[in-house]
């Protein structure tokens, strides 16, 4: 299948960069632009976990994710091995009042210090309450103590994180709706430092185009406006969206009425692209600090689930009136180029149909899965003993791909080597899935084997296996 005008685009800005650079250093024009191809670009998504607090720092990008029983963070110099970085936990708590139900980690960074809130609970939902913790030392990754418990007024609270308005500090975070009833409310408060909030909070009514949730409050700043973005509608539905209000400069934020509200969703699903439910998001700067750019998750099935959302990021830009402009969500699969200053990492993409990829047993190919496919189109077999082998150059390999209600196991292997079973099944469909991330491998070539074992676990229907997608880092 064609590829999309996006890969296109970003590809050739590449090749021009490298060939302009390599061809002056004496390299050929043919292997400057394959090398440009490799070291600029990415896809999404750039990491498995919801609700993504994704910064750069000293030359590293961090991205912490809802986790339940835990507090994890994932490093990586470049957006483009973000995807095969480890996760790094710096967080488990031994208190039952707050060690489950643990979601939506959000980085701050006061003085010499890195600040991590999250919501956490005693297993019952009613009893979410905020925390944050507290770094030793000026590193993203900690180690971190538990601090305090933030901005409890003996109510439900979720996803708090600081705000700065005016030079003060504010906390923001959603709560129950007033009277326990009607959509969640978002609700604001001064901060006296990172940890404490002081005096009485003033609630802030949010649209929100449903009558669900107003969660996930970040702030965006530009030209000492304040925009607050959010999250509405139920993050396990297809219509999970972003909406968004703003204060003036100088303006009080604890005046409700000093907040300006945004008419309709700022950014939402894309049923072309097959992105659904985008919500629950972070702001971050390029590197070089010339770039905005959202992290947010969103999923490829529009079924109304909390499962398969993952971490996905895309450049935005500002509208002529100071408003930020999100644009739509990319699908998982396009080619983007990195943030400005990233340095690059020799990663590349293979796509099921490229010469890389041989087939033996019977295989059958085309695009009806559309959207859910990398570049509209896979491969599948469920004949028992069929495989795929697909060579490649690099450090690790990832496998991408449909999972279905009738989709087998597979027997995956690495040049050669012992087999590991993969269970292709899933109880409902999703797209260019993440199913295997190999082991780190000696620099240089290598061979994957995907075997179709024709079995299959008793809740499926079939025994097949999908070829789509696959990431070379």
């Amino acid at each position: 299948m064609p590829r999309s005008s996006p890969w296109r685009a970003a590809m050739a800005a590449a090749a021009a960069i490298a060939l302009a650079l390599s061809v002056a250093g004496g390299a050929s024009p043919a292997a400057a632009a394959g090398s440009a191809a490799l070291a600029q670009s990415f896809r999404n998504p750039v990491n498995p976990g919801a609700d993504p607090s994704l910064i750069h720092h000293n030359g590293a990008y961090y991205v912490a994710t809802t986790r339940g029983d835990r507090i994890g963070i994932w490093r990586s110099p470049s957006l483009a091995t973000l995807p095969a970085a480890p996760e790094q936990v710096v967080w488990r708590d031994g208190d039952a009042s707050r060690n489950t139900q643990m979601w939506a980690p959000a980085f701050r960074h006061v003085g010499s210090r890195w600040y991590v809130y999250y919501t956490a609970s005693d297993g019952v939902d009613a009893n979410h309450r905020m925390y944050v913790l507290e770094s030793a030392g000026d590193d993203p990754i900690g180690p971190y103590a538990f601090k305090a418990k933030i901005a409890d007024f003996g109510e439900y609270a979720i996803d708090g994180e600081p705000i700065t308005h005016n030079g003060q500090s504010y906390f923001v975070w959603t709560g129950p709706g007033r009277g326990q009833g009607g959509p969640a409310q978002l609700y604001i408060a001064r901060m006296s430092n990172p940890w404490t909030v002081t005096g009485g909070r003033v609630a802030i009514p949010a649209s929100g185009g449903c009558t669900e949730v107003r969660e996930g409050p970040t702030p965006l700043y530009r030209n000492g406006r304040t925009f607050l973005t959010y999250s509405t509608c139920d993050t396990g539905k297809p219509d999970y969206q972003l909406w968004m209000k703003s204060i003036a400069n100088g303006a009080d934020p604890m005046v409700a009425a000093n907040w300006t509200q945004h008419a309709g969703p700022v950014f939402a699903r894309d049923d072309a692209t097959g992105v659904w439910g985008p919500g629950h998001h972070s702001f971050f700067r390029s590197p070089d600090g010339t770039e905005d750019w959202i992290a947010y998750h969103g999923k490829n099935t529009s079924t109304y689930t909390y499962d398969f959302r993952t971490t996905r990021v895309q450049k935005f830009t500002w509208n002529a009136d100071g408003t930020p402009n999100f644009g739509r969500p990319l699908a998982a699969g396009a080619t983007q180029q990195l943030p400005s200053g990233d340095p690059g990492a020799a990663t590349s993409v293979l796509n099921d149909f490229d010469a890389q990829v041989a087939y033996a047993g019977t295989w059958q190919s085309g695009s009806g899965c559309g959207n859910q496919c990398f570049w509209g189109n896979d491969h599948w077999s469920g004949q028992a003993g069929a495989t795929a082998t697909v060579s490649f150059t690099g450090t690790r390999v990832a496998l991408l791909s449909v999972r279905d209600r009738g989709n087998g196991i597979a027997a995956i292997s690495i040049d050669g080597g012992p087999e590991q079973r993969v269970d292709y099944y899933s109880g409902l469909r999703v797209g260019e899935h993440l199913n295997y991330l190999s082991p780190v491998l000696a620099p240089g070539p290598h061979t994957l084997r995907v075997r179709v074992t024709g079995e299959r676990n008793p809740a499926s229907g079939s025994t097949v296996i999908s070829m789509d997608r696959i990431e070379v880092y």
